[in-house]
């Protein structure tokens, strides 16, 4: 007899995993989550030692919705006999490497959570879809059958700039590979970053800690025209919160693409404690007025790279003086973000089905689901990928995730299952009546 689900979430990163750590613990949903990865890991390649996420502890993946969950970080920490290290570590952020291991446990304990288990196809029948899925390790295609579908596929590396045939992978790369190839790039004598967010600078300073024990000359340039700090004021951070979201989603197309402009430091830049720690390490090198063997410049873009004998000619653009510059360097790692991660299939299957806000942004409900052009339907699609246009600040922050599952099992339950949080700020975004 074929077993049919109440949801099917395809890709199983910290979004997909909070929803099946909570439908797991207190739903009656029956669901299944599926990977193409051989293991749950999240962002192996920028798990630099002294690392922090830039979000508290809270922002796990169940506390939001229910702080008794087995599923926290402080569940974690306790049946791993750290909850008094982390105590007196007298710090709300969560080490980057500690996250990662936490997010694995959890998949570990999961059973509905299964790996090498690549969706290839999602079939949109007249009132549930089919999910085809190959488990490359046993060589078998199967087909899944669901009333509702949640897309989780996360993001892929943004590599603006196109390397010539005889440039090699370790030569050029993007910084979500950099634990990858740090020892071959420690060996270098000129390693140039390229991005102006928190992975760039955490590279940065992680080469700049290095660099007297392997002499290499470093550099860093940024396109934006500082390197600009992360807004942390309090009443700047409400906008995290599902009241914003709420009013940011009502907005008008145009509006809401232009206010994510507005927001961008409160969305985007490099903590402040990165920063002081990089300054601080150049200005003590720096006692004896030495020229140091490092190059720090924003308003530069990088557009070009080539391999001449042995090293990377690379040309770039000061924009805001309308320079060109030419430089040789024998690594290059750019830190240049992310776009959202759409399957193929997706654009072979629903791309006529669904309405477009434009040629890259489909449109989206408040509740995360698709909205196509047939209507009342009662099988839904949800996406948890390719949202900053729909929902703004609730798109890629860790704590709006578990809000957004909420939502999403509560609106599948047809009950509330977890308790929407509304009325939680100081601020408000239009005037009360």
């Amino acid at each position: 007899m074929t077993q049919f689900y109440d949801i099917i979430g395809i890709g199983i990163g910290p979004y997909n995993l909070g929803l099946a750590a909570l439908t797991d613990e207190r739903s009656n949903l029956n669901t299944i989550f599926f990977d193409q990865n051989g293991e749950f890991a999240w962002h192996p390649g920028m798990l630099i030692n002294e690392t922090d996420l830039q979000v508290s502890f809270l922002a796990d993946l169940v506390t939001f919705a229910n702080p008794t969950s087995k599923y926290t970080f402080l569940n974690y920490l306790h049946e791993h006999n750290r909850l008094y290290k982390f105590f007196f570590f007298h710090k709300l952020e969560m080490p980057r490497p500690e996250y990662a291991a936490y997010l694995k446990w959890v998949a570990e304990l999961l059973s509905n959570c299964h790996f090498r288990s690549e969706v290839c196809d999602v079939i949109d029948h007249h009132d549930h879809y089919e999910v085809v899925v190959n488990h490359w390790e046993k060589d078998e295609q199967k087909s899944y059958f669901t009333k509702h579908v949640v897309m989780g596929t996360g993001q892929t590396p943004i590599m603006p700039i196109e390397t010539g045939e005889n440039v090699e992978i370790e030569d050029v790369y993007h910084s979500s590979q950099y634990l990858y190839h740090k020892e071959h790039t420690l060996k270098a004598d000129s390693i140039t970053i390229a991005g102006s967010g928190q992975s760039a600078s955490e590279i940065f300073y992680d080469l700049l800690k290095l660099q007297e024990q392997y002499s290499y000359h470093l550099t860093w340039y940024t396109r934006s025209p500082g390197f600009l700090q992360l807004d942390h004021s309090k009443l700047g951070q409400e906008v995290f919160t599902p009241d914003y979201v709420d009013y940011f989603h009502q907005l008008d197309f145009k509006s809401r693409v232009n206010s994510l402009d507005h927001l961008g430091q409160l969305r985007k830049g490099i903590d402040g404690e990165t920063l002081h720690n990089i300054y601080e390490l150049l200005y003590h090198r720096s006692v004896n007025n030495t020229a140091l063997p490092v190059t720090i410049q924003p308003l530069t873009e990088i557009t070009d790279v080539k391999k001449e004998k042995d090293s990377l000619i690379v040309k770039a653009t000061q924009w805001q003086k309308e320079e060109s510059i030419t430089f040789t360097t024998d690594k290059l790692i750019m830190a240049t973000g992310y776009k959202p991660n759409i399957p193929k299939w997706f654009h072979q299957r629903f791309a006529d089905k669904v309405v477009w806000e434009d040629d890259k942004r489909f449109k989206v409900d408040k509740d995360f689901k698709l909205i196509f052009h047939k209507k009342d339907r009662s099988h839904n699609f949800y996406t948890l990928t390719n949202l900053e246009h729909s929902h703004g600040t609730g798109a890629t922050n860790l704590g709006l995730a578990v809000d957004r599952n909420i939502k999403i099992i509560n609106e599948i339950s047809g009950e509330d299952v977890y308790k929407h949080q509304k009325e939680t700020i100081f601020s408000q975004f239009l005037p009360k009546n």
